[in-house]
């Protein structure tokens, strides 16, 4: 490998071992538009001040633009020996336009090139999560508002607890990527100050524009600290993290669709869409697109903790090992995005089995609460002793083998002699569920209404101002 892009303070290549960990053109050419789009602007910028001329320009913009289709065509050969996605920008530039490619770099180094360039691809990631948590959202609350009266368990320590409706459970989720999705936007508005400028560290003697380019790239500003800009990777590592939660949030709802579509469920059903058959049993239908994305959270949160731990112990300002940073930020935010696609297909596919989940809503006495509720509401009783007395019919109706309201009046009187025939009004669970109706509960009405109103939101986010 020469050193003709370093000029004469090497005399010899490296050593084989060296520039096989030091290239980094195996991962990091996927940030060329990155790349180009911060040629262009700081070109731009350059010529603006005075500092190239406007022929100069013009044969940056042509030669740029040159490089892009050669890439986007699938003809541009990437280079080992030239280590990065720059330096392999920067030659092809200089074979096609000549010494003007070489002005290009003016005021610019590679650290605040490469901080300018990931920290642009985090931002247009980010923006493409964000159009895919509302596409789930929005099947999600969808799928919660044609189902909003099915009723079925909710569970506590995977128990019956109480009876829930499924468009409920659903827009449990839909809560929860809302918050995912803040987090992500959080991060994307404390990200967006642009570091070009910066140079290697100390800034630049000439006089160049940062906000010009600043604001040409869609930056807010530009960063106010040049050592700060080229030192640290925190709008990664809250990238990362914000997608470590939204991983976990994905896992959860991929963890009941493996239970609820066992035979031991049979909750909800997928298509062979989203299932695998197995190569054995011909009977299997095994969920593996909830099983992957499951797992794909263990991914995530590698990415993370081994980003965290190349960042956690450097003296500012860049140092070599930040060139770690890439394939972890790609890899974590990557994998996010195919569990979110996976995730929004799988929503789109199932379908409830509403006769099981109706008969399920049942077991358990998962109306002992509304039992319960009912002796305070209509008998004035402390709700201790509402809680034993439940429990003693709740012990009747296990010995027999039924449900509460299959219990009699007659035995129910026996443990307390003030209940009465109207008891039986709240033991059913459409009852159950349909009394529920305080803010954020779970009575169809309720989840209708929110259903709708995320619905609402979430298609005037959609249209056009």
């Amino acid at each position: 490998m020469s050193n003709r892009m370093w000029g004469g303070r090497f005399a010899t290549g490296p050593a084989a071992i060296m520039e096989e960990i030091n290239a980094s053109i195996g991962f990091d050419q996927k940030l060329w538009k990155q790349d180009i789009a911060g040629s262009r602007a700081h070109s731009a910028m350059l010529a603006a001040r005075g500092i190239i001329s406007a022929e100069d320009l013009e044969k940056i913009r042509a030669g740029l633009d040159e490089i892009a289709g050669e890439i986007e065509a699938g003809t541009f050969t990437f280079s080992r020996s030239l280590e990065d996605i720059h330096m392999n920008i920067e030659a092809r530039l200089a074979e096609k336009i000549g010494p003007a490619a070489g002005r290009l770099h003016t005021a610019r180094s590679r650290n605040d090139q490469v901080a300018l360039d990931v920290k642009l691809w985090v931002r247009d990631t980010l923006d493409h999560l964000d159009g895919q948590f509302a596409e789930l959202m929005m099947v999600m609350a969808e799928k919660a508002l044609a189902h909003a009266a099915v009723v079925m368990p909710g569970f506590t320590h995977l128990q019956s607890a109480q009876p829930v409706t499924f468009g409920h459970h659903l827009l449990a989720h839909v809560e929860m990527w809302a918050r995912d999705r803040a987090r992500f936007r959080d991060a994307r508005a404390r990200l967006n100050e642009c570091p070009l400028g910066a140079a290697a560290l100390a800034g630049t003697s000439f006089p160049i524009d940062r906000a010009m380019t600043a604001a040409s790239l869609g930056f807010d500003r530009p960063t106010a600290n040049s050592m700060d800009s080229v030192a640290d990777r925190d709008y990664a590592l809250e990238a990362l993290s914000a997608a470590s939660i939204a991983a976990v949030h994905l896992s959860r709802l991929a963890e009941e669709i493996v239970i609820w579509t066992s035979a031991q469920f049979r909750f909800v059903k997928l298509s062979d869409a989203f299932t695998t058959g197995s190569s054995i049993m011909p009977q299997k239908r095994n969920p593996d697109a909830a099983e992957l994305v499951r797992a794909k959270t263990g991914r995530i949160m590698g990415s993370l903790a081994a980003l965290t731990m190349v960042m956690k112990g450097l003296p500012l300002t860049y140092q070599k090992d930040m060139q770690e940073d890439k394939e972890q930020i790609f890899d974590g935010l990557e994998s996010l995005s195919l569990a979110l696609a996976a995730t929004t297909g799988m929503v789109r596919d199932l379908e409830p089995e509403v006769g099981t989940l109706k008969r399920a809503a049942g077991s358990g006495f998962s109306t002992a609460t509304d039992l319960a509720d009912w002796l305070v509401r209509r008998l004035g009783i402390p709700f201790r002793e509402a809680h034993h007395v439940t429990g003693r019919i709740v012990g009747i109706a296990a010995a027999k083998n039924t449900t509460l309201d299959k219990v009699s009046l007659a035995e129910m009187r026996d443990v307390h002699a003030g209940i009465t025939e109207e008891v039986f009004s709240v033991l059913s669970v459409s009852k159950s569920v349909a009394s529920r109706v305080s803010y954020g509960g779970t009575a169809p009405k309720n989840v209708r209404a929110q259903a709708k109103r995320w619905i609402s939101r979430l298609a005037r986010e959609k249209s056009p101002a």
